[in-house]
């Protein structure tokens, strides 16, 4: 709850920063001088990130309810580090097309302390069992910036968040997977304040929950917050470097499967724009 706090008074904050010098400009005309960074019709983004991450998915079949399976707990998986891929088309001086792609992959082995019930197939404790979890992300984005200054701007963002999860156990008792693919629409607030000529500070927070029965094959419902913060220093309009925090909540119910994902933390990566 606090970091969603964080994500609203830093859109307030944008808002009012940003608004101020809104009545002068209709008095004085002053031609545009763009921050460094801002002059690109493409932009790509490459991140690093290592997050805290708790992970959580069940499996059901043939009626038999599926165990609620903590991949850390349960399965032994640690956090993994993480490449993001980001990509802005800018068509219009207000208007983005944005994309983001996630892959996250968790690989472990370990001999269960309790037992699981997984696709309908009990894994009994004291079983050695292999897991493998995949957890794809494609975001699709829409970014209209009706506040747009040479030091900043502030707009509301729509996207769809489209996942794809998939979880395989291996063991003596034999090899088990489960995939759940949905589509989680979006909607939120992006912002970016210049504090120097070349050093930004970009915010972005997406929240949205996907009734039940909205899916024609099956029975999908989830939800999800994202909430990202960065700052980037760019050496030249078309190079920068950035940091960041960033912090995802999605959870999924596709028919009697569910899932559950948390992840956290600071993040590195670079940009470049033509």
């Amino acid at each position: 709850m606090a970091k969603r706090w964080c994500a609203a008074v830093f859109c307030t904050t944008a808002i009012v920063w940003l608004a101020a010098p809104a009545a002068a400009q209709y008095t004085v005309r002053r031609p545009p001088d763009p921050a460094t960074g801002e002059k690109y019709v493409v932009e790509l983004q490459g991140n690093w990130w290592k997050p805290s991450s708790e992970i959580s998915i069940s499996s059901e079949s043939l009626g038999i309810p599926g165990t609620d399976i903590d991949l850390t707990r349960d399965l032994g998986t640690a956090d993994e580090g993480v490449g993001e891929l980001r990509a802005v088309l800018r068509f219009a001086r207000k208007h983005k097309l944005r994309f983001d792609y996630l892959p996250l992959k968790y690989e472990a082995e370990k001999v269960l302390e309790r037992d699981l019930i997984f696709n309908g197939i009990l894994f009994p404790a004291g079983t050695s069992v292999a897991s493998e979890m995949k957890w794809n992300t494609y975001q699709f984005g829409y970014e209209w910036d009706f506040i747009y200054r040479d030091r900043g701007y502030f707009g509301v963002l729509v996207a769809a968040k489209y996942t794809d999860v998939e979880l395989t156990l291996t063991s003596p008792v034999g090899l088990e997977y489960t995939q759940a693919k949905g589509p989680i629409p979006a909607i939120g607030a992006a912002g970016r304040i210049y504090v120097m000529s070349n050093v930004a500070i970009t915010g972005q927070f997406l929240a949205f929950n996907l009734p039940n029965g909205l899916i024609e094959r099956g029975e999908y419902e989830g939800e999800m917050y994202d909430v990202d913060i960065f700052a980037t220093v760019n050496f030249v309009n078309n190079f920068g470097v950035l940091g960041g925090y960033r912090w995802i909540d999605v959870n999924y119910t596709a028919d009697f499967d569910k899932g559950d994902l948390n992840l956290d933390g600071f993040y590195l990566g670079a940009v470049v724009r033509f």
